[in-house]
């Protein structure tokens, strides 16, 4: 992933109210290895339930703002995350949901998808088998988490 400053990130929100705006609290950018990165994703220090994720598309940074259910999956069982389909604890997986951009989103219209609770997909990718840990097989795992959240991103902007 290429860096993102901070006034890119707070630029970037296509569906952020302007009170999440200013509540908006920034990852620790210096410390963000980005060539370990697809999207930069992050929860709220303040919000448990409040989550950002912020990727570059066409060429500029997109950011969304997404909201964890309460409910939670049945512990005990296996769960997928959508974006990276990393198979993990169920309750390491949760529902998100992000409003839709512009008017639909303020009429209350929002769509959702199971996602890593922790917004690390970048780092799951990486927590493979030795046989799956070779450079070729991370990128290409990146380059299809990239492109199923794009998707999702381009639908909460329609």
């Amino acid at each position: 992933m290429r860096p993102l400053t901070e006034e890119q990130i707070r630029s970037s929100f296509v569906n952020a109210t302007e009170q999440q705006l200013e509540q908006l609290t920034m990852p620790g950018l210096h410390e963000t290895i980005w060539e370990e990165r697809e999207y930069l994703g992050w929860r709220s220090p303040h919000s448990a339930r409040l989550g950002y994720i912020v990727q570059w598309l066409g060429g500029e940074p997109v950011g969304i703002v997404v909201r964890s259910s309460t409910a939670t999956l049945r512990p005990g069982i296996a769960a997928m995350c959508t974006l990276c389909h990393s198979t993990q604890p169920a309750t390491q997986v949760r529902l998100f949901t992000a409003p839709r951009a512009g008017e639909k989103g303020r009429a209350g219209d929002s769509l959702g998808t199971y996602i890593c609770e922790s917004l690390s997909c970048s780092h799951s990718i990486r927590i493979v088998p030795p046989y799956m840990a070779s450079a070729s097989r991370i990128q290409e795992r990146g380059e299809a988490m990239l492109q199923r959240l794009g998707a999702f991103t381009r639908r909460v902007m329609a």
